[in-house]
């Protein structure tokens, strides 16, 4: 009966913060992303890149830093817009575990802050913010709920983040399953 008590109150502890962030204060969320791919960087709207994301439609910019960087514009739509499902409040107890922050240190090297500073943190929010909307979470919305005003996008290992994104899910079906 403990058990059920302490996931209870977890429960209520995270809806209640998450409509605190929803709906009480003004939400802080990334207004531009710098694309890295190797030498080349390219900074530009999260906008556009979200534009890109649905529609498909390559902006200039997009065009010719996709083509300068010998990425396929298909794929790299592919990881961006990709579902992962997952349980909110399961989804925040793997993520303030161990496992968890395995997983945030490796996604964060492909998607971080220009500091380099609380990255970890950073992609917490941005994740639990991302699920909190539709139980789903994009490498997209991540981008567009990363609560800094710049993100920074290592594009060669976008795969990287979504196979990330993946595992996440699968730890938070084990811990369901468990």
């Amino acid at each position: 009966m403990r058990f059920r008590f302490l996931d209870l109150r977890r429960a209520l502890v995270l809806l209640s913060s998450t409509c605190l962030l929803l709906f009480s204060t003004p939400v802080f969320a990334a207004e531009r992303v710098v694309l890295n791919y190797g030498i080349f960087r390219e900074s530009l709207s999260v906008e556009e890149l979200s534009t890109f994301a649905q529609t498909g439609e390559l902006s200039r910019s997009l065009r010719v830093n996709f083509a300068l960087a010998r990425q396929d514009p298909k794929a790299i739509r592919q990881y961006l817009t990709e579902p992962v499902k997952v349980n909110l409040l399961f989804l925040d107890r793997v993520l303030n575990s161990s496992i968890g922050n395995i997983i945030l240190d490796q996604i964060s090297q492909v998607i971080y802050t220009p500091s380099r500073r609380a990255d970890r943190q950073a992609l917490r929010a941005a994740l639990v913010l991302s699920a909190s909307q539709d139980g789903k979470v994009s490498v997209i919305e991540i981008i567009e709920n990363y609560p800094t005003n710049e993100v920074e996008v290592d594009g060669k290992r976008l795969e990287s983040a979504y196979r990330q994104l993946r595992r996440l899910q699968i730890s938070v079906q084990d811990l369901l399953n468990f």
